[in-house]
């Protein structure tokens, strides 16, 4: 789970034993039960991507609760919603695989789980159906999926879900932004 620029300054600080217990007791490669109630009971968690040269970029992704889904052991799905069109983290994973994901409970039990493996876009999967709002899916195959201390988390309460998010009885509420003049001419429609 460690490369040299890991190993380097876990000598420097003398935290590579704990790094390596770290890894061996509480890194798996297979989702739990309890990974996925965790992750089901979320409204949001943070995507990292890199593009073919390696040049990063994060992204909140956010939805109701249980929007993100352990599938199986080793596949956890995800769907795509209409956002500003420019596709960064999912034209990342079409040129390289390769992700991040970062879970986290903001309350009064803060709580972090990392997700590290490869992910796929998928288009035309049967699941997009009944998932309200979504325009593609991602499937992620885990690697490296641990618990992260949750020290330094913030106890955050939500005050209200967003307006935005998908609701199959509902018309979508579009974002302010898109009706701008700025943007006249190039908003694309909504494809589901």
């Amino acid at each position: 789970m460690y490369h040299e620029g890991n190993r380097a300054l876990q000598d420097a600080f003398g935290s590579r034993a704990l790094a390596d217990r770290l890894d061996e007791k509480l890194r798996r490669d297979r989702f739990t039960a309890d990974d996925g109630r965790f992750i089901a009971s979320l409204g949001f968690f943070f995507l990292a991507t890199a593009d073919a040269q390696g040049r990063p970029d994060c992204s909140f992704k956010g939805g109701p609760p249980g929007f993100v889904r352990v599938a199986a052991p080793d596949l956890l799905v995800f769907p795509d919603y209409d956002g500003n069109g420019m596709f960064k983290s999912l034209g990342n994973l079409r040129a390289n695989p390769h992700v991040g994901l970062l879970f986290i409970a903001m309350g009064e039990a803060p709580r972090r789980l990392r997700v590290n493996g490869t992910a796929q876009v998928v288009e035309d999967d049967p699941a997009m159906a009944a998932i309200p709002g979504a325009q593609l899916l991602v499937k992620v195959t885990p690697a490296d999926i641990f618990p992260n201390c949750p020290r330094y988390v913030p106890n955050l309460q939500m005050a209200a879900p967003s307006i935005y998010l998908p609701d199959a009885e509902k018309a979508p509420v579009e974002p302010a932004w898109k009706s701008f003049e700025l943007f006249e001419g190039v908003v694309p429609p909504r494809r589901r």
